[in-house]
């Protein structure tokens, strides 16, 4: 495992690699041909069931980064096999009964749910994991969906944003914001373990006088839920065509009416697409 992320750059933003829940991914026989999953996914599975949220995660940064946890292990040319059948519309599952592998569930560790604000047209629930690289793998981009790939520390990832070279959107920029902070891949687990896994719905703050707009994130005096659900600044703040991470000024904004909704309510009143945005990515 290195002690770096697995990004690709995807619609001109740099990613971690994920995507949608697909129907194969629910599919019962996964109960029988995956080792069991953290518990702590059916903290963040409402609406998908825990099974198919981690299945889909795997499936998914294997057609985006060649990365797939199963056992026993593979790598190289059989990861591009297997890659190559599910393009050809064969499921995960029957490319690997045939080979007599099993996915390995039970590497992904839970990280956090992120939910697209209200105020976007299309919206996304999406859960995130980290993934241990398994042995023999390398990671890269499918040439497709992901048009560039690369392994870097976190740290330097966000350096590279702030200096304007590519784009990170909120949930990948405080994911590598937490990431930063721990010195290897235990670590990193240890971090994802301390994550409570409640839903964090930004919310979009227009800006007023001199004050540019910002997003706010749980527990920031100018969002609906009070509680905070992820550590670091409150809000990401719109400067020089960018929005970078700070806490509230110490008299901003009052909270909303007491009587809005939590985020789950909202969620149950909407149609939410769900998503797993980030499959597996390696710290």
């Amino acid at each position: 495992m290195r002690r770096h992320a697995k990004s690709a750059f995807m619609g001109g933003a740099l990613v971690f690699p994920g995507g949608k829940v697909d129907p194969s991914d629910l599919d019962p026989a996964w109960e029988t041909a995956a080792n069991a999953a953290d518990a702590r996914v059916l903290a963040m599975a409402e609406r998908t069931s825990a099974l198919g949220l981690c299945v889909a995660a795997c499936r998914e940064t294997l057609e985006e980064g060649r990365i797939l946890p199963v056992t026993p292990g593979a790598a190289g040319a059989e990861l591009d096999a297997i890659a190559a059948e599910l393009v050809a519309g064969t499921p995960l599952l029957d490319a690997l009964a045939r080979r007599g592998r099993r996915l390995a569930l039970d590497r992904l560790a839970p990280f956090a749910r992120w939910v697209t604000p209200v105020a976007e047209s299309r919206r996304f629930d999406a859960r995130f994991f980290l993934l241990p690289l398994p042995e023999g793998q390398e990671g890269r981009h499918d040439e497709h969906e992901t048009t560039m790939s690369l392994w870097a520390r976190p740290a330097d990832v966000l350096d590279a944003a702030a200096e304007g070279r590519f784009f990170l959107a909120p949930p990948t920029s405080r994911t590598l914001e937490l990431l930063a902070g721990e010195r290897d891949v235990h670590g990193a687990l240890a971090l994802a373990r301390r994550q409570t896994l409640l839903p964090i719905c930004p919310e979009f703050v227009p800006g007023e006088g001199d004050a540019p707009p910002f997003i706010a994130l749980p527990g920031d005096p100018a969002h609906s839920v009070r509680e905070r659900r992820v550590d670091g600044p409150s809000r990401y703040v719109l400067r020089d065509g960018r929005f970078a991470a700070e806490d509230a000024p110490e008299f901003g904004k009052g909270f909303a009416s007491p009587d809005v909704p939590g985020v789950e309510t909202s969620l149950d009143e909407r149609d939410v697409a769900t998503s797993v945005d980030d499959g597996g990515s390696g710290t």
